[in-house]
């Protein structure tokens, strides 16, 4: 019998199986993928995530495998122009944007060589109940056989579409309606200063360096737009660089994508009920929001070290107390992640800029320190209100 059997070895699930793996708990991590396999996403790791890869001791591994750190961030709207560099957290300035069949796989090792059993290519086709309506293990099947395996705890960290969540049939208990949809690919040897972000009414355009030598350039639509973004994705991805961020599309006129052009419109926002009896959702099985504000490694990092917090504890002991444990968790989840949900969905309505936010971008471009504090809001480090110091009331 497994004291923790995570489903799902990505952001939230590895990280999760580390933990729990080096407290010294018995885990099994287990993955439907293959390991080292790719999927969507933005890449960027804020600094809050970045503390998190140093404090796990993977950040080095990040460094090594040729991922550059990133300080410099460029935001462009209107006629604001905002550069500079994040305060940051515990020691770490740089954001990083990993490729991700590189961050996961790194996750993964670090939990194998801390204790963790991984099986990828494994996939959970159900879950195993007492008497009482408990969870206490799954069922699956991996090498073409059937198997069932017991634990004290379930985790499903198995992405936004989560096989957990659909068998606990977890509901949601916030949810809002698709905002976005978003295209990206890969741009071999074009220069790019740090995270560069431009955003115009109805456009929001990202360039980030990776791995590789290449910058992935994503471009947001509305929602309403996906219908027909789609039919031409090609065209309209290059469109919207052109028109949202022209300096930047005059770096890749001329040039190909190392990659083909990947896209999503569903990228859902909620927060599901996150516990049950002993089951517990983390990462993007739990809340998800859209990729805009580019919170989601980061936020899984977090609910990774919050949860084995928890219930680190509460394995060895009875149901009750780690209930307990758990209902803690969820508790904090919602109080931490909630207001950057409010801020994605913000930012991803895509709508024109009002005055009073383009006079405050406007007095924070004129000084470093405003710029420092306010990127520091934007990774999650601060409070948005920590911007208004005595320094930036003067200057509105």
């Amino acid at each position: 019998m497994y004291d923790v059997i995570v489903v799902g070895a990505r952001c939230a699930g590895a990280p999760t199986a580390l933990l729990l793996a080096r407290a010294g708990h018995r885990v099994l991590l287990l993955d439907k993928a293959a390991y080292g396999s790719d999927t969507l996403s933005t890449h960027l790791v804020h600094q809050p995530g970045i503390a998190a890869l140093a404090r796990w001791g993977v950040l080095d591994q990040v460094r090594a495998s040729g991922c550059p750190p990133l300080e410099r961030t460029v935001y462009e709207i209107a006629d604001v122009h905002i550069d500079g560099c994040a305060g940051g957290v515990a020691g770490q300035r740089a954001k990083f944007a990993p490729r991700r069949r590189v961050l996961d796989a790194l996750l993964v090792d670090a939990a194998v060589e801390a204790g963790a059993e991984f099986r990828d290519r494994c996939r959970v086709t159900g879950l195993r109940w007492d008497g009482s309506g408990r969870v206490v293990g799954v069922e699956g099947r991996h090498g073409g056989r059937t198997f069932t395996e017991d634990a004290r705890l379930v985790v499903g960290a198995d992405g936004m579409r989560s096989t957990v969540a659909r068998l606990v049939a977890a509901p949601y208990r916030v949810r809002d309606p698709l905002m976005t949809c978003a295209y990206h690919t890969y741009w071999p040897d074009v220069p790019a200063d740090g995270v560069e972000l431009y955003e115009r009414p109805g456009g929001w355009v990202a360039a980030v360096r990776t791995n590789d030598d290449a910058t992935i350039v994503q471009a947001y639509f509305p929602q309403s737009r996906f219908a027909e973004v789609r039919t031409d994705a090609r065209r309209a991805y290059e469109e919207q660089i052109r028109a949202t961020a022209p300096a930047l599309y005059e770096r890749l006129r001329g040039r190909e994508p190392a990659e083909r052009l990947h896209g999503c419109g569903d990228q859902q926002n909620f927060f599901r009920q996150a516990t049950g009896p002993g089951w517990v959702l983390a990462g993007d099985a739990g809340h998800h929001k859209d990729s805009i504000t580019a919170r989601g490694i980061s936020d899984a990092f977090q609910q990774a070290e919050s949860l084995v917090t928890e219930v680190g504890s509460a394995l060895g002991g009875d149901p009750a107390q780690l209930d307990a444990a758990l209902a803690r968790f969820a508790e904090d989840r919602d109080a931490t992640l909630t207001p950057g949900y409010r801020a994605a969905l913000g930012v991803a309505r895509l709508a024109p800029a009002h005055q009073q936010r383009l006079a405050l971008l406007r007095a924070v471009q004129s000084d470093p320190e405003l710029v420092a504090t306010y990127l520091d809001t934007v990774a999650g480090i601060v409070p948005p209100d920590a911007l208004y110091t005595p320094k930036l009331l003067a200057l509105l």
